[in-house]
C-alpha cells in the first residue's frame, strides 16, 4: 500500500502508536491533524517530545518550544495519549549525578499541562532510585519501565523502590539496536527470542494490573527484529496468564480497559 495508508490501516490492528518522528522534529499543526483524521475515535497517540528539548538544549531555555510542542499535540484532542521526554545517557560532563539533573528536571515538570499525561525516560541507571521515582511522583509524571540493553531488568526496579509514579504505567522494550543491527536491518521476522524477557513483563504487568491504573506498552524493532510479533506474542502470554491481554480497535465506543 501507499505510505499515505500506513497509519489508517495500522489502527486496524492497535489502539495506539507510539510516535518517534516528533523526537526528530515538532510536526505541524496539519500533519498533527491529518494523524486524527486516519485514525478511529478511540485510537491514541503517545508522543516523544523532540530531542532539541531533552536532548540539544537539555531543559535550558526550552520552555517556549515545549508549550508550542503541547499546543500543536493538542489538535490531536481526546486522541492525545502520553507525551514522553526520552533523555540520553549523560555522562559526568554534563550531569555530575541525579541530584544536579534534577534541579532542572523538578522545574520543568511544574509547567506540565495537569491534565494531560507525561512521561521521563531516562538512560542512566545509577539515578534509578526511590528519590528520582518521589520527584516524578510529585508531578504525577509517569517513570518510564524500560527493557533496554544496559538498564536494570524490572523486576529488580520493583525490589529496589516503587516504580509506579502515576496515574499509568509506560512500558517500552527497546532492546539492543546495535547489537541487532549487526544482524538485520530489514525488520520483516524475529530475530532475538524475547520469550524469556516477556515472561518476566507480564509479572511486572500482574504487579500493575492490581493497582487498577492504565498501562500504555510499545515495542520496537530492535528489541525482537518484528515488532508486530513482540506485541503478538505478549497478547499470547497474557492470555495464558489469566490478565486481561492489550486493547484492540472498538470502533467508536472505548470500552473501558487497563491496557493500551
Amino acid at each position: 500500500m501507499k505510505p499515505a495508508d500506513y497509519l489508517a490501516y495500522y489502527a486496524t490492528k492497535f489502539d495506539t502508536v507510539e510516535v518517534d518522528s516528533t523526537f526528530y522534529r515538532a510536526p505541524s499543526a496539519a500533519t498533527v491533524n491529518g494523524w486524527a483524521r486516519k485514525t478511529p475515535d478511540s485510537f491514541l497517540f503517545s508522543v516523544k517530545v523532540p530531542q532539541a528539548i531533552t536532548h540539544e538544549k537539555m531543559l535550558v531555555g526550552a520552555e517556549a518550544e515545549f508549550r508550542q510542542f503541547v499546543e500543536t499535540m493538542d489538535s490531536l484532542g481526546h486522541k492525545l495519549g502520553p507525551m514522553v521526554l526520552q533523555f540520553p545517557y549523560f555522562n559526568r560532563t554534563k550531569f555530575k549525578s541525579a541530584g544536579e539533573f534534577l534541579k532542572l528536571l523538578v522545574p520543568f515538570m511544574k509547567q506540565f499541562p495537569q491534565d494531560h499525561k507525561f512521561a521521563v525516560e531516562i538512560r542512566n541507571k545509577s539515578w534509578l532510585d526511590a528519590r528520582f521515582a518521589d520527584s516524578l511522583r510529585s508531578h504525577q509524571v509517569a517513570l518510564v519501565l524500560q527493557d533496554h540493553s544496559w538498564m536494570p531488568r524490572p523486576t529488580q526496579l520493583f525490589e529496589s523502590f516503587d516504580p509506579v509514579t502515576a496515574g499509568f504505567t509506560y512500558i517500552r522494550w527497546l532492546g539492543d539496536r546495535k547489537g541487532i543491527e549487526e544482524k538485520t536491518k530489514t525488520w520483516d521476522s524475529v530475530i532475538v527470542d524475547r520469550s524469556g524477557e516477556l515472561k518476566e513483563w507480564v509479572e511486572i504487568v500482574r504487579k500493575v494490573h492490581k493497582r487498577r491504573i492504565q498501562i500504555f506498552a510499545y515495542a520496537n524493532n530492535h528489541y525482537a527484529g518484528h515488532a508486530p510479533a513482540t506485541i503478538e506474542l505478549f497478547r499470547d502470554m497474557l492470555r495464558t496468564s489469566g490478565l486481561p491481554e492489550p486493547a484492540k480497535s472498538r470502533g467508536k465506543e472505548k470500552q473501558p480497559t487497563l491496557f493500551e
